[in-house]
């Protein structure tokens, strides 16, 4: 039996489509041999090699006629927001165009919003993406993007009202009253919405916090100033490393012998946001605070909506 030819260095980790094959010297028949595996029309890899998101994303791209455009979620995921699965993988052409292809989502338009060779622009994704999310995270994603300056709320702002009539522009307008780009993780910003959105004040975010004369005492990722009480979200990582892990102890103890008080969050008490605010709420009022108790009315409920309905109420109310 003939050895077969070695594949080129390459093709060999990632997808790659017929074209690519043909040109690097394999031709149709050696194609189909066992060791390569059709993953997308006329888009191959190597039987085994396991594709990472942006390899399979990729993938699809190939598979797809060339004025189609990552749109959508995808961008995002391109971009490093891993929000959900990753797939179906979402792009979008200006035309009447029907594919059916397995874990591809190819939108429609009539006006291709800004894109590039590749994609769409990230304000168009992040609307495009609004559609099927919950408006936590639409918030959450909004504060992503703006603090690694993938784009502004003026950008944002400027798309909503120049392509209104697109899909998403309602909930992606409501969202940009709440985003904010001082917020440095995802969860960070579900812990803010949740408090916001019950009725309790507003906190600073990421805020440098100083003691008597002046000292140091740990940077807060939300803060209460005016009753010093911080809430800190502690991920696996505060935990799983123990240098962080002394810091973080180290940190706390400073802000305890200064007066203050803190509320750890972790990722189970995102799963119960009511006690979550009740918790905080209870905080507030023994350091100080006497203003509304918290609401789980239409706005607390709009935060865990899935579609623009409950949004269009809320702006409607």
């Amino acid at each position: 039996m003939r050895t077969p030819s070695p594949v080129p260095a390459h093709l060999r980790h990632r997808a790659f489509a017929r074209s690519e094959a043909l040109e690097a010297g394999i031709t149709p028949r050696m194609l189909q041999h066992p060791r390569f595996e059709l993953v997308l029309p006329s888009v191959y890899r190597l039987r085994g090699v396991e594709l990472t998101p942006r390899q399979w994303i990729a993938a699809a791209h190939q598979a797809l006629p060339a004025d189609a455009r990552l749109s959508h979620a995808t961008v995002l995921w391109e971009l490093g927001l891993e929000l959900g699965g990753f797939k179906p993988m979402h792009f979008t052409v200006a035309r009447d165009l029907h594919l059916a292809i397995d874990d591809v989502f190819l939108h429609r338009t009539e006006v291709m919003p800004p894109s590039d060779d590749r994609r769409v622009s990230v304000e168009a994704a992040f609307v495009g993406a609004a559609v099927s999310m919950r408006l936590i995270d639409v918030i959450a994603a909004g504060d992503w993007l703006l603090h690694r300056e993938y784009m502004t709320k003026a950008s944002l702002a400027a798309f909503i009202e120049r392509d209104s009539w697109r899909p998403g522009t309602a909930v992606a307008r409501e969202a940009l009253r709440w985003i904010d780009r001082r917020s440095r993780s995802l969860k960070e910003s579900e812990t803010r919405c949740i408090l916001v959105f019950s009725g309790l004040p507003v906190p600073e975010l990421n805020l440098d916090v100083f003691g008597q004369h002046g000292v140091f005492l740990g940077c807060g990722d939300l803060v209460y100033r005016r009753w010093k009480v911080l809430i800190e979200y502690e991920g696996r990582q505060h935990a799983d490393d123990p240098a962080q892990f002394a810091s973080d102890m180290d940190r706390y103890a400073r802000w305890r012998a200064d007066g203050w008080e803190y509320v750890q969050v972790v990722q189970a008490r995102l799963h119960t946001p009511r006690t979550l605010v009740q918790q905080v709420h209870r905080v507030l009022v023994n350091r100080g605070y006497d203003g509304v108790a918290p609401v789980f009315g239409a706005q607390w409920h709009s935060l865990f909506a899935r579609s623009g309905r409950a949004i269009r109420g809320i702006i409607a109310a």
